[in-house]
């Protein structure tokens, strides 16, 4: 596999549970109920975002470097 999309599954994953995992931890002390829908959408939509935005990041150091 490409390193990109290593480094973007990696993003995607971590990013995206530690989002959901902590806005069920608010929900939960606020009284609310855990819901598995809600907390799959916040991964998956959190996560992603963050993946693509590290590779964004990730490309854009990559040229940089070959320019050099």
């Amino acid at each position: 596999m490409k390193p990109i999309i290593i480094k973007m599954i990696k993003t995607f994953l971590l990013t995206g549970l530690i989002y959901a995992v902590a806005i069920a931890g608010y929900d939960y002390f606020s009284g609310n109920e855990f819901k598995l829908g809600k907390f799959i959408f916040n991964a998956s939509f959190f996560g992603l975002i963050m993946a693509l935005i590290s590779r964004k990041d990730y490309k854009k150091q990559n040229s940089s470097k070959e320019n050099q």
